[in-house]
């Protein structure tokens, strides 16, 4: 059992950056892949960022590329979302997940999920 915490959401205006921060309990957080997905207001769960167990290989939406970098410490049982020249399309609740899908498959359905930290991004 993985117990995550996100955190860093907030208020950020655009074109600056935001740091999410995914805390999970145990040493067992380094056994599983990890994620963050987004949901914005009165859309669906959706994939933002992957990252393999070891970190060894990094996944991202195309709305995202080349804007946000995911990252992992397994030594500090943390998983990361830098997330740079966030647009106002960005502004959701970013759920970190462990033990979920990589892509090719993306569906938010499997693993353990935190309760989600909102990111509002202003104009």
């Amino acid at each position: 059992q993985v117990q995550l915490v996100e955190s860093g959401g907030g208020l950020v205006p655009a074109g600056g950056s935001l740091r999410l921060s995914c805390a999970a309990s145990g040493r067992s957080f380094r056994n599983y892949n990890m994620g963050w997905f987004r949901q914005a207001p009165g859309k669906e769960r959706e994939f933002v960022a992957g990252i393999t167990y070891n970190g060894g290989s990094t996944y991202y939406a195309d709305s995202v590329k080349g804007r946000f970098t995911i990252s992992r410490d397994n030594a500090e049982n943390t998983g990361y979302l830098q997330m740079n020249r966030v647009k106002p399309e960005d502004t959701a609740v970013y759920y970190c997940n462990a033990g979920g899908p990589l892509p090719p498959i993306t569906t938010a359905t499997s693993g353990y999920w935190g309760k989600g930290a909102l990111v509002t991004v202003s104009s």
